[in-house]
């Protein structure tokens, strides 16, 4: 029987300013469909040499999101946070529209709380890098990353099903990702002395450091 693969997603960019434009660049390398707008039309121009679906406009309100495809979005990534009542009401339009998850910036604490009731995970950019969220959007297992470059990455990930009950030894990280394993969590307790005979179980999760791409097809 021929192997079905899973459809990749289709996410929304709101905003393409230096984070917008490189979340937007790295997710299309991965194939992902993208529907991107920015009010600035060089932007938008250079959007749609890696984009299909990106269009100038400053009107975000519920009805032309709708009509530019953000309803059929799984997830919308906001990245206007400058001006904090634009920021805000396009949340809500956002949420509105019921896109399954929905990201956006942050300027500041109060600005974050509110967005944060509307529904939306907050990011505040001087923790939440392109990188980090591109990362965490390509894969549904990763917790959290940092890059080291642009290849090394230092990343938590919940185990996948395929290693619950496997040993650290027989497990293939190195051999066949060329991972190494720095910390591994079981609940509240973050063990950095790995024993090759620590046996994995559900909900586990590991710290890897090595290669973006060989990260992304371990946990795949």
């Amino acid at each position: 029987m021929a192997r079905r693969m899973k459809e990749k997603s289709t996410i929304g960019i709101i905003g393409l300013g230096r984070f917008g434009m490189s979340l937007a660049q790295q997710l299309a390398a991965d194939k992902r469909r993208l529907v991107c707008v920015d009010k600035d039309e060089k932007k938008v121009k250079a959007a749609l040499n890696f984009c299909e679906y990106a269009y100038v406009t400053d009107d975000l309100s519920l009805k032309n999101l709708d009509e530019l495809g953000f309803r059929n979005c799984d997830i919308v990534v906001i990245c206007i946070a400058e001006q904090t009542d634009v920021s805000i009401l396009t949340t809500l339009n956002v949420v509105a529209l019921g896109v399954k998850k929905v990201y956006a910036k942050a300027l500041s604490e109060e600005q974050g709380q509110v967005l944060s009731k509307l529904g939306a995970d907050v990011l505040f950019p001087e923790k939440d890098s392109a990188d980090r969220l591109a990362s965490r959007i390509l894969s549904n297992n990763i917790l959290d990353v940092i890059s080291l470059n642009n290849n090394i990455q230092i990343t938590e990930v919940k185990i996948p099903a395929r290693y619950i009950g496997v040993s650290v030894r027989n497990s293939d990280c190195r051999t066949k990702y060329g991972l190494n394993i720095i910390a591994i969590e079981r609940g509240d307790i973050i063990t950095t002395n790995i024993d090759p005979d620590f046996v994995f179980e559900e909900n586990d999760a590991v710290v890897l450091i090595g290669n973006r791409n060989d990260i992304i097809r371990f946990e795949a």
